[in-house]
């Protein structure tokens, strides 16, 4: 099993203005989704604040806020709110240090999207120095509200382990939680661990579930894990037809090593009808994403087309 350093963090980045790749698995988000007012009951205020950002007067929702907080020190969806605005840059210039600074105090507040942007930030230095233990300290408290961004991000950690053995029983715990909370990363990962047999017992039953429930959740790799398991008849029916759309699903949304898969089975006709030319344009296209296979070249007959240009960031393939 291989998994990375935690990618969950790409959309943290994007969020406070640094540049950074997108996961490989599912596309970076470019901002969280507005913080929907917590832990405090209904209010004409908490409705004035959020209200007034989500038709888009910033202005009205950053008033609103600042108001909030001065009357409460301690409201953390205000102190959140804020936040937000400096990190989207909404009706004021936008500031991860300030975002972060305002992520902080509502975390600080009980908010739990802004301890996890704050522990993510702070776990790769991105915009506030950085600092493993105050990462960590910040996403166990939005995973102690069953933040499921937050729970995967605590198991990558323990799979990390400060660069010594792999704590794999912490991340099955992490990525457990996280998957029941429905985060496609989290239940990507617990696929692995049931596959590889890591913190757990081998289950390849209970891995093609979590990775149809990732994939479900838009977690390309997730789909491809569960089209390979589908073609071979891994702990799910048999199925080449199957298998062939959640290839070509995944390849559809620019993921390398699906477009690979669905040329193989295109050019065999194996789950498909045989069709050398389509073949052709999926093997290209995982070429173009980095993925080159003298094999697949030798199927088909002919080496790939060079891309005329790269590939913009977020580009996907057209379907052939």
């Amino acid at each position: 099993m291989n998994f990375r350093p935690p990618l969950a963090l790409a959309m943290t980045v994007a969020l406070c203005g640094a540049a950074s790749a997108a996961p490989p698995h599912r596309p970076a988000k470019v901002a969280p989704a507005a913080p929907a007012p917590e832990a405090s009951a209904p209010s004409a205020p908490v409705d004035l604040a959020f209200g007034a950002y989500q038709r888009g007067d910033y202005a009205g929702a950053m008033k609103q806020a600042q108001a909030r907080v001065a009357a409460n020190p301690a409201d953390a969806p205000a102190l959140t709110l804020i936040g937000q605005l400096y990190a989207e840059g909404a009706g004021v210039a936008r500031d991860r240090k300030q975002a972060l600074a305002w992520f902080r105090k509502g975390a600080d507040a009980g908010n739990r999207e802004a301890a996890y942007f704050y522990g993510a930030a702070a776990l790769i230095g991105a915009g506030v120095p950085k600092d493993r233990a105050a990462a960590k300290a910040y996403l166990e408290k939005a995973a102690a509200q069953e933040h499921g961004a937050a729970l995967n991000l605590l198991g990558e950690m323990a799979l990390d382990n400060n660069g010594v053995v792999p704590d794999f029983a912490a991340a099955l715990g992490y990525f457990r939680r996280g998957a029941a909370a429905g985060d496609a990363d989290a239940q990507y990962a617990l696929g692995e661990l049931y596959k590889n047999g890591k913190g757990v017992e081998k289950d390849a039953k209970a891995a093609a579930e979590q990775f149809r429930l990732a994939g479900d959740n838009g977690h390309l790799a997730a789909l491809v894990e569960l089209g390979l398991m589908t073609f071979n008849g891994v702990a799910v029916g048999k199925d080449e037809a199957a298998a062939a759309a959640l290839f070509r699903k995944a390849a559809l949304k620019g993921n390398a090593v699906a477009a690979n898969r669905l040329a193989y089975l295109l050019a065999e006709g194996r789950g498909a009808e045989r069709n050398l030319a389509e073949a052709a344009q999926w093997r290209d296209a995982a070429v173009a994403a980095g993925l080159v296979d003298a094999r697949l070249d030798v199927l088909i007959g002919a080496p790939p087309k060079a891309p005329a240009a790269p590939a913009g960031a977020g580009e996907k393939p057209k379907a052939p």
